[in-house]
C-alpha cells in the first residue's frame, strides 16, 4: 500500500500536552505548583481523556475546551491546589503548546516527500487554530480536522470518516499517526495504517487492533512512508 495522506493527532501527538504546566510552574506568580506540575499535568490529561470517553458514551457531548476545563479542575483539587490565577494561567498556556522539537521539520520532510499533512484532532476548531499558528506549523498542514464536524470524540468510526471526506480517495494510502495507543488502535480498526508515537515506552492497549508501527517519537514517520 503507497502511503499518500500522513494524519496526526494533535495534543501529546505533535503538541506536548505537559508544557502548559511545565511553564506556569516555572514563573514566581505560580511557584507553588513547582512541586506537584508534573502530577497535575498527568492528572489533567488522563480526566481531560476520560471524560471525552464518558461524554461519547452517554451521548452528552461538549466541545474539548470544556472537557479540558473540567479535567484541569480535577486535577487541581485531586493535587490540593487552589487559586483563581494558577487555574487562569494553566488555561491560557494550554492554548499555546509548544510542539515536540522534531514536528516541523517532520512535516516538512513529509511534505517534500509529496505528502498530503494533515490534524485529526478532538480539540475544538478555535483551540486547533491557536496551537497550530503559536508553533508555526500552519505552513506545513493541508488540514485542520475537528470532531467539532461530527460532534462526538474519538475512537468513534464517524471521527475518521473525516479523513475520507477532506481527501476523497485517501481511505486506502493513509498513514494515521497518534501518541495515544487507543486512537492508534481505533484508526487501526477503521482500516488506516496508524504509528502508535510510544514516548513513554506503555505497553500495549488490550483493545479490538494494534497499530502497525510502534516508533519513540516522529523522527521515525517519514522512514514509514
Amino acid at each position: 500500500m503507497t502511503i499518500t495522506t500522513c494524519v496526526f493527532d494533535a495534543y501529546g501527538t505533535l503538541f506536548d500536552v505537559n508544557a502548559a504546566a511545565a511553564a506556569a510552574a516555572a514563573e514566581p506568580a505560580h511557584a507553588h505548583i513547582a512541586d506537584v506540575w508534573p502530577a497535575i499535568a498527568r492528572d489533567w490529561r488522563a480526566k481531560q481523556l476520560e471524560y471525552s470517553w464518558l461524554r461519547a458514551v452517554a451521548g452528552r457531548h461538549c466541545d474539548f475546551w470544556q472537557v479540558t476545563q473540567d479535567g484541569l479542575d480535577w486535577a487541581l483539587a485531586s493535587n490540593g491546589v487552589t487559586g483563581v490565577a494558577t487555574r487562569r494561567r494553566l488555561l491560557d498556556l494550554y492554548w499555546e503548546l509548544a510542539a515536540y522539537p522534531e514536528a516541523p521539520q517532520v512535516l516538512a520532510d513529509l511534505r517534500a516527500a509529496g505528502m498530503k499533512t494533515a490534524i485529526l484532532s478532538n480539540g475544538s476548531p478555535k483551540m486547533l487554530e491557536a496551537a497550530v499558528t503559536s508553533a508555526g506549523l500552519a505552513p506545513l498542514l493541508d488540514a485542520v480536522l475537528s470532531v467539532e464536524a461530527v460532534g462526538v470524540f474519538k475512537p468513534a468510526a464517524r471521527v475518521y470518516d473525516l479523513v475520507g471526506e477532506h481527501f476523497p480517495g485517501a481511505e486506502q494510502s493513509v498513514l494515521f499517526v497518534s501518541s495515544n495507543g487507543w486512537d492508534a488502535a481505533g484508526a487501526a480498526g477503521y482500516g488506516f495504517q496508524t504509528a502508535w508515537v510510544n514516548r513513554a515506552g506503555a505497553p500495549m492497549d488490550r483493545l479490538y487492533a494494534t497499530p502497525h508501527h510502534t516508533v519513540a517519537d516522529l523522527t521515525a514517520i517519514p522512514g514509514l512512508v
